[in-house]
């Protein structure tokens, strides 16, 4: 399974993917929503987008909103440090893990996620 990680700041990006890479996930990574999209259009192997919420440009609720719309059976898993979604705000169906998480947490809870969309 493969896993797209959208994180503006490098180096939380980087510790998201090794979190997933050493619970045997396949990872990509990108910068922002746009850079996200693109990946997404280009590939057919990601099962799982994880975004943080605050990023430039678009923001990761509404790329989960597009992500959902356009690929309803991939699993959406949002994070932030600072801003918890208030209802409604995320799509049917994804999910939230606030900053900061445990490795086991986030890997079990995306882990949920891939289940429910199979």
């Amino acid at each position: 399974m493969c896993v797209l990680i959208v994180e503006d700041e490098p180096l939380v990006r980087t510790m998201a993917a090794d979190i997933f890479i050493d619970a045997g996930y396949r990872v990509y990574e990108a910068c922002d929503a746009s850079d996200a999209l693109t990946i997404l259009e280009g590939r057919d192997d990601i099962g799982a987008v994880f975004t943080d919420i605050e990023m430039p440009g678009m923001t990761g609720l509404a790329l989960a909103s597009a992500v959902r719309g356009r690929w309803p059976s991939m699993a959406v898993l949002v994070t932030s440090g600072r801003v918890r979604p208030g209802p409604g705000e995320l799509p049917e169906g994804a999910g939230y893990i606030a900053k900061p998480y445990m490795p086991d947490e986030l890997v079990n809870q995306l882990g949920e996620l891939v289940t429910q969309e199979k």
